[in-house]
């Protein structure tokens, strides 16, 4: 049961929101929605110019609070969906927000390394970045020289996390509750995913873990790197990591300055970002401008893994599957892998599905990513798996949210970027190693892997099953016997059975009663 504040803050961010001229990118992404909403909507809409429209939005996902902001910096990567002027107003929300005292990074740094700043540390800059979780200090180690980030938390941002979350579980029951249609895409679901990503977020030891893991992941990974972290004086609240100089990716006129090549810059982004989520099932799942950056020998280096995927080996099959059988064109595949997952119900027709697929497939191929929208293709998308009724999969739903940020970046660097055409080297090896005769000498020694192990838990799975056989034959040939707690317990339950009973029958006679009298 949600607490009344709950729906006082929903509200609240509902009128802020509309006030703002959120809800006009609905009207611009749905065009074939009733009249009366979209003049109402536009009547309590802010006026004005894009430009105008995308800083009141900005102001108010701030004010509103972190988990708003993550909202924010995903239309950012979306000029297609919500006008260039829009994005760029937006964009601000990725590291550029206010940041808070240094008496409280100071404070920050005393709680967790039980040591004074100046003990550590020869010199802290102001905040060179601050975000909606955390915000960034340069600082240069006294004992060794070297350079460093320290990420420091923002203060109470697990509280405001929290009330963020339970509104959103109060208007995800709600919709679930209203509207039939959308309970296959699974609202509280989707929100429980999200609030799991959110406590990991604001453990900056678990960011550490993940750095550190994506590190190793991807050590000879082409054009892609992490830097590495200080485990020394990192803590729940702070961490430390290699200092990285770089050109943002959001910083175009500074990156053909130096002279890079952003198509190719582009490539490097998504086709890293398959191989994290294709090849290790672990993946950055915030990989806007603002996390990435460029180092002098043109690799991408991607800081903040606050926000990190993780799928098993079925969803990674899945998804280069599917995108192989896009890239190919091969869409009874597409469909054969979507019933094999169990993913669309067995009571439809695989070449039903199939040929919906190719309603999908087909008009985006060839086309320059200029020309494609997105938001009729994922209308399109969302259309024909109610037809099938596809469910939502909370385990892709960061998957999803990842690869169109993604492909939002490649779309900024490069305007005629193809997404098929630069996933189909990392997919084609995937598949050739996995699928080909290599992969399947690999399922086999898995395979036997697994008998294995099997086997060698046999003598104890025979030892227990011999003492629950001679148990069965005591107390069948001696009766069953109950010790004495169990008895007690028994006469508990039957008592409050009892009493329950009683109660019940006195409200409805009671109940009776109210009915005869009126």
């Amino acid at each position: 049961m949600a607490r009344p504040g709950a729906y006082l803050r929903l509200i609240a961010a509902g009128w802020t929101l509309t006030r703002a001229g959120l809800f006009e990118l609905v009207i611009r992404t749905a065009p074939d929605a009733p009249p009366l909403p979209i003049r109402l909507l536009r009547f309590l809409g802010p006026r004005g110019s894009s430009s105008r429209i995308g800083v009141k939005l900005r102001d108010a996902l701030v004010r509103l609070g972190p988990s708003y902001v993550k909202l924010g910096q995903f239309l950012a990567t979306r000029a297609d969906v919500v006008g260039t002027e829009i994005a760029e107003a937006l964009s601000g929300l990725k590291d550029e927000m206010a940041p808070f005292g240094s008496a409280e990074t100071h404070r920050i740094i005393r709680q967790t390394t039980n040591q004074a700043p100046d003990e550590i540390f020869a010199s802290i800059s102001e905040p060179v970045a601050a975000a909606s979780i955390a915000q960034v200090h340069r600082s240069v180690l006294k004992e060794t020289g070297e350079t460093v980030a320290l990420k420091v938390l923002r203060p109470d941002v697990r509280r405001r996390f929290a009330h963020d979350i339970e509104s959103y579980f109060t208007a995800a029951r709600m919709i679930e509750r209203w509207i039939p249609e959308s309970r296959r895409l699974r609202p509280v679901a989707v929100v429980e995913t999200l609030e799991r990503s959110m406590v990991l977020e604001t453990d900056l030891r678990i960011e550490a873990a993940a750095l550190s893991e994506l590190r190793e992941n991807t050590a000879g990974d082409p054009g892609f790197r992490v830097p590495d972290v200080n485990w020394a004086f990192t803590g729940r609240d702070l961490l430390v990591s290699e200092w990285i100089d770089g050109i943002k990716l959001a910083d175009i006129p500074a990156l053909d300055a130096a002279g890079f090549d952003r198509p190719a810059l582009a490539r490097q982004v998504v086709q890293s970002f398959l191989r994290q989520a294709i090849r290790d099932g672990f993946f950055h799942a915030d990989m806007h401008e603002g996390n990435l950056f460029v180092d002098a020998a043109g690799r991408i280096v991607a800081v903040d893994c606050g926000i990190m995927g993780r799928i098993g080996k079925g969803e990674q099959r899945f998804l280069a599957e599917i995108l192989y059988g896009f890239i190919r064109r091969d869409y009874a595949r597409i469909a054969e892998v979507h019933f094999e997952a169990g993913y669309v119900p067995a009571t439809h027709n695989v070449a039903d599905f199939a040929q919906a697929l190719r309603a999908i497939g087909e008009p985006i191929h060839g086309i320059s990513a200029r020309d494609i929208s997105m938001a009729r293709l994922l209308g399109l998308l969302f259309e024909i798996t109610d037809l099938f009724d596809m469910q939502t999969r909370t385990e892709l739903v960061l998957l999803q949210k990842t690869m169109v940020v993604v492909e939002g970046v490649a779309r900024r660097l490069d305007a005629d970027f193809d997404m098929w055409k630069t996933a189909e080297p990392v997919v084609g090896e995937w598949i050739t190693r996995n699928l080909g005769p290599v992969g399947k000498v690999g399922d086999v020694v898995e395979g036997g892997g697994e008998i294995g192990r099997f086997l060698a838990r046999v003598p104890g799975l025979l030892t227990r099953a011999d003492h629950l056989a001679r148990s069965l034959t005591e107390q069948s040939e001696k009766g069953w016997r109950l010790d004495e707690e169990t008895v007690k317990a028994i006469a508990r339950a039957e008592s409050r059975y009892n009493r329950s009973g009683r109660i019940a029958l006195w409200v409805i006679a009671i109940l009776l009663a109210i009915l005869v009298l009126t």
